[in-house]
């Protein structure tokens, strides 16, 4: 996949120097300790850096400044060993700007019942110190999250794995920039937006091209490269002629790999992660984009498709969030198309003309050549397949003119009960939390778009924080979703986010 960053946490651990140096030079040696371990559990995806301890103002912030000026720091985790008188933190907190962890945990997991002493209550203070300092960025208004528990417990571990691709989320938005080819859809709300203001919350860049600047460079892509590349797809994918001429078929998956390579190249050279196209606006293109995307998308690049930029970016993000994710299943651009609305089979079928990345595939893949209706050019290739099951979640980026609102549905991917022949794209089905009437209603009450960003790799809690993070709102439709409450959560956050 396209790379991020070799991102590392910094550990940085507070205390004073009331109780002297044997105090200080244990503290030094929990911390340690800590940081080893977390690295060696084999939980975390991203390497724990120990930083010496944060006894004066100027120890702090020297040490957040340099978080800050380290471009493979993704942030920093904070524990108050003992008491860390908090006003010692203002000025590096106010200079941090990088994504901030309370780690609210004590280095002994029991209480020492039958030794427990004063000198030992006066070392492991973190109940006092983690309270003094969480004040302090209570008060200075600070975005962070907070994990409790033992730092041992492997479920804590777990949260601060989970809380580190969010960290890298907000870290690689500021880097994520999207190439629009042509424009948006005429007359579509949705895949609007204000590119602007998306540069100032989230750091997104979003230019656009000319379709024949990027279609000159699909037609430099030499013969040979084009067909060494129709040769690894052979390789790869199961080839379903359905009667259509080898000969044809073949030249017609030549096209799609001509511009699989032409983009990327392109991409590369002009450094954008993501990329948007429009079927209406097609210029010198012979093909509207099919399984060349598919195959971008599985590379790591972000795709939205009738100059959905928004989306592009959302699923260039997960994707760089997912990254390295023991036993992923998959992350990709999606599409509402049509319900079943059997009484308990209920479910939406979600598909694309063309665009749904073989990260999510379950079983074969397939190469199909059929026409489009849409785009008035020669039928494309693309990749046909049906997703995994599962859990996973879709989300949906909206601007609603005065804010932008991230809404979150976590949803059960199913088997569709039957095959379905004559429908050659890929498709994924599923029911939205808390089910498919409630579900659809909140997204529409919530002003969700008809495309997502899905994945099954991320959780609904990790989008929350990273638009905690970017100051937005973000709305969650799960299973302790009702009507009543989210229609309330609304009007509240109409009056906060204003």
């Amino acid at each position: 996949m396209k790379q991020a960053k070799n991102y590392k946490f910094w550990f940085a651990t507070g205390s004073q120097d009331l109780y002297g140096d044997e105090c200080l030079a244990k503290v030094a040696e929990h911390s340690k300790i800590i940081v080893n371990r977390l690295n060696e559990s084999g939980v975390l995806p991203y390497e724990v850096v120990w930083k010496p301890t944060m006894i004066t103002n100027e120890v702090i912030r020297r040490t957040f400044n340099e978080a800050n000026a380290d471009e493979e720091c993704a942030g920093v985790i904070t524990w108050m060993h003992t008491f860390s008188p908090a006003k010692s933190w203002i000025l590096g907190l106010q200079e941090f700007r990088k994504p901030l962890l309370h780690l609210h945990t004590q280095f002994n997991e029991e209480i020492p019942y039958d030794t427990i002493d004063m000198d030992f209550m006066n070392e492991n203070q973190s109940a006092h110190g983690d309270r003094e300092f969480g004040h302090i960025v209570t008060r200075m208004g600070i975005e962070r999250k907070i994990i409790v528990g033992h730092w041992n417990d492997r479920a804590v571990q777990e949260k601060i794995a989970s809380w580190m691709r969010t960290a890298v989320g907000i870290m690689e938005s500021s880097h994520i920039r999207v190439m629009r080819i042509a424009d948006n859809m005429r007359n579509v709300a949705v895949t609007e937006g204000d590119k602007v203001e998306a540069q100032i919350k989230f750091g997104w860049e979003i230019d656009a091209y000319p379709v024949n600047e990027i279609a000159q460079a699909v037609q430099a892509v030499s013969q040979s490269d084009t067909n060494a590349l129709v040769d690894e797809y052979y390789d790869k994918y199961q080839i379903l002629l359905e009667g259509r001429d080898e000969a044809e078929f073949r030249r017609h998956v030549a096209v799609q790999a001509q511009i699989e390579l032409g983009f990327e190249r392109f991409l590369e050279e002009k450094n954008y992660q993501a990329i948007v196209t429009h079927f209406g606006d097609l210029g010198a293109l012979t093909q509207l984009p099919g399984l060349a995307i598919q195959r971008l998308m599985e590379k790591g690049y972000g795709f939205g498709a009738e100059g959905d930029w928004k989306t592009a970016a959302l699923v260039r993000l997960m994707k760089i969030m997912t990254q390295n994710t023991p036993n992923a299943k998959g992350t990709s651009f999606m599409e509402d198309y049509t319900y079943n609305l059997v009484p308990g089979k209920e479910g939406i079928l979600e598909a694309h003309m063309l665009e749904v990345c073989p990260t999510i595939a379950d079983g074969p893949i397939s190469i199909k050549v059929n026409p489009l209706s849409m785009g008035d050019r020669e039928d494309p290739a693309r990749l046909v397949f049906t997703a995994k099951e599962g859990p996973g979640i879709a989300a949906s980026l909206v601007d609603l003119g005065n804010r932008f609102r991230l809404i979150v549905n976590a949803v059960d991917c199913k088997k569709t009960e039957k095959p379905m022949p004559k429908l050659p794209v890929a498709t994924a089905f599923w029911t939205p939390q808390p089910n498919l009437a409630t579900g659809a209603e909140a997204w529409i009450l919530a002003g969700g778009a008809h495309h997502t960003a899905f994945t099954y790799d991320l959780t609904s809690e990790q989008l929350a924080d990273w638009g905690a993070a970017m100051g937005i709102e973000t709305v969650i439709i799960d299973n302790d979703t009702t009507i009543r409450n989210l229609k309330n959560e609304l009007r509240w956050n109409s009056v906060y986010y204003r």
